[in-house]
């Protein structure tokens, strides 16, 4: 059971530092004057994590399943806080690793637009020199990046919403599993309503947060915005964004009581 978790932890850490990475993307789009080939770019980077998540969500249910046998709640609730730890650490590394990813991720943009698609990018720079070279890449997060993470101007609603939506989405089947042993009756509906759960977070973020960075990354584009606006909100959503995985963690217990007593009304 133990191999098990950790398997669990290193998907959900490849899962939200693959998510906070992508924070960056704007800013490589913007500094190559590339933004749609950034963004579609990406969206290929972006299977690795659906790919980690279709395989997490069984093996996560495999824990709930041994817990219903043997009915040791506080086994799968140390469990479950271990994943949700694992996000954390997740973003932290996202975080880290993000100057590193923009160096990186802006000079791929310039290879598939030399080699015209993405097969044949990545036949030509699976090459020994590419990948030594790649490490001239490397970038280490210097102390002045710290100093961007105040809030400033950075509206603090959309700050409070990312700090939402990130727990929502961070807790939402987790806790949606644990309401499924509080209220076995209605355990089907618990677990069917973890995409009902997982929309809630995405409406925040599709309408409230991603429309506003996208509008700061067309004026930082048009030059009314200077670079370090993009920068210091990035920087700030990231800071949401941890703050959301450890909040989570208090949400976990509540949330699942709350699914479990909601369900019984759509029966």
């Amino acid at each position: 059971m133990a191999e098990k978790l950790l398997v669990i932890c290193i998907f959900t850490l490849i899962i939200h530092m693959i998510d906070t990475l992508s924070y960056s993307v704007r800013i490589a789009g913007v500094r190559t004057g590339k933004l749609a080939v950034a963004l579609s770019l990406f969206s290929i980077i972006v299977i690795f994590s659906r790919t980690a998540n279709m395989v997490q969500a069984p093996l996560t249910g495999g824990l709930v399943d041994a817990a219903k046998k043997t009915g040791n709640l506080l086994v799968l609730n140390e469990q479950f806080q271990w994943i949700l730890a694992s996000a954390s650490v997740g973003t932290l590394l996202g975080a880290f690793f993000i100057p590193t990813f923009i160096s990186l991720f802006s000079r791929s943009i310039s290879h598939l637009e030399a080699a015209g698609s993405v097969p044949k990018m990545m036949r030509n720079i699976a090459t020994v020199h590419h990948l030594h070279y790649s490490a001239k890449h490397v970038r280490i997060p210097r102390r002045r990046m710290l100093a961007q993470l105040r809030i400033g101007w950075v509206p603090k609603r959309l700050f409070l919403l990312n700090i939402f939506a990130t727990m929502i989405y961070t807790v939402g089947v987790l806790a949606t599993l644990y309401a499924s042993l509080l209220n076995p009756e209605y355990s089907s509906i618990a677990l069917m309503s973890s995409g009902l759960i997982n929309g809630i977070a995405t409406i925040i973020l599709v309408v409230f947060v991603d429309p506003q960075v996208a509008l700061l990354t067309e004026q930082v584009m048009k030059g009314t915005r200077g670079n370090a606006a993009l920068n210091k909100t990035v920087g700030v959503l990231v800071l949401a964004r941890f703050l959301g995985t450890i909040g989570a963690q208090f949400l976990l217990i509540p949330a699942a009581y709350y699914i479990a007593w909601f369900s019984q009304f759509f029966a």
